[in-house]
């Protein structure tokens, strides 16, 4: 059976739960629309790794909804048999804190990384995440980082261990091991069975933009790429004393999005100290690489659409694309993930016209 899974993860897409094996022989589409490949692609569901795992109805964090499993978790990497046009491998893995994207877990498998996202607690936020906490301007902060981890950091919430977003990736990992020996999954893994974090970069949209970068501040990571975000323009957890060096901090956000509008972006990349680090660049007025700023923005044609302007700067059905049929962004996507973090731009001073406190007045 092992040499049958090893020859089927060479050749085929395909997905992989707990219990069966599933061949697609169907190829999926590049990012490319002249060209064909194949990744392989894995899921499993994290109650069905871990038996620790459960729900916490309270703050909406399930298993499973309306008996359909919700707690799944995908991978992707190319093949490890490599062609001559194959990328080189990155040998870093991407843990995307947001929903399976396909298209993104493609684009990243193009660039030589390994990808995979977990279920982790994000639905609290419509109960804890709408106004300001009458006391602790970090609040959500707390929140971000215990769902992250599975520690005691928020005495609004309670997740256990086995369901952080820590634990759940790390379980992911050994079983990706263990059903796809042939990608070396368990390079990002150390000799205790650990997350090699310095091999890690940590990425997402939104609230998942959010949570990585409260993450990074306490655990360093090799690399952030926050898309939409942060958000928490409430908080002041984002201006901490930082595990992950701050020049390793990447954003990228459409001047449409409400949370650009509305100052949320802008207020935390400068309480990050990104400004540090280079001007706020267009993407669409200057080519990389973007004089090594960690601020990226674009105003690239969304019909005023302000949802599709949230959603366009990732890989997506909602992406800009060029007359060919390819990625207007592609360009941005590489520098985020692969520029050479100790290549910096110069210093900038703050915005004056990015609004720093949103409290409401008394």
């Amino acid at each position: 059976m092992a040499s049958l899974l090893a020859t089927a993860l060479a050749c085929t897409n395909f997905f992989v739960s707990l219990n069966s094996v599933l061949l697609a022989p169907a190829f999926a589409q590049n990012t490319n629309p002249t060209e064909n490949k194949t990744w392989v692609e894995l899921s499993a569901r994290a109650s069905e790794i871990d038996t620790r795992t459960k729900s916490y109805p309270d703050i909406d964090f399930l298993l499973e909804r309306n008996n359909k499993p919700t707690d799944m978790g995908h991978a992707c990497v190319l093949p490890s048999t490599s062609k001559p046009n194959s990328p080189q491998k990155q040998n870093k893995l991407v843990i995307w804190m947001m929903g399976h994207s396909p298209e993104l877990f493609h684009f990243l498998a193009d660039q030589g990384f390994h990808v995979l996202r977990v279920h982790y607690a994000n639905g609290w936020f419509n109960r804890f995440g709408k106004d300001p906490h009458p006391e602790d301007p970090m609040a959500l902060g707390r929140i971000r980082l215990e769902a992250a981890t599975g520690e005691d950091h928020s005495p609004l919430v309670t997740i256990d261990h086995p369901d952080g977003m820590q634990e759940r990736a790390r379980q992911f990992l050994l079983w990706l091991h263990q059903n796809d020996p042939e990608s070396h999954w368990n390079q990002f893994l150390d000799e205790n069975s650990q997350i090699r974090w310095d091999q890690v970069i940590m990425s997402g949209a939104s609230h998942g933009a959010t949570t990585s970068a409260r993450f990074a501040i306490h655990q360093r990571v090799a690399r952030v790429v926050m898309f939409c975000g942060p958000r928490d323009q409430y908080e002041t957890w984002q201006s901490l004393d930082s595990a992950t060096p701050r020049e390793r901090f990447f954003g990228f956000s459409h001047i449409l999005d409400s949370g650009w509008s509305g100052d949320h972006y802008c207020r935390s990349w400068e309480l990050l100290g990104l400004n540090s680090y280079g001007p706020i660049v267009n993407a669409d007025m200057l080519p990389p690489p973007y004089e090594f700023s960690r601020r990226i923005i674009t105003n690239a044609n969304v019909d005023g659409d302000e949802k599709r302007a949230h959603s366009c700067i990732t890989p997506g059905k909602a992406a800009i694309r060029n007359k060919d049929g390819s990625y207007s962004h592609d360009p941005v996507w590489k520098y985020l993930f692969t520029h050479p973090t100790e290549l910096t731009g110069s210093p900038s001073a703050t915005d004056p016209d990015c609004t720093k406190n949103h409290l409401p007045k008394p």
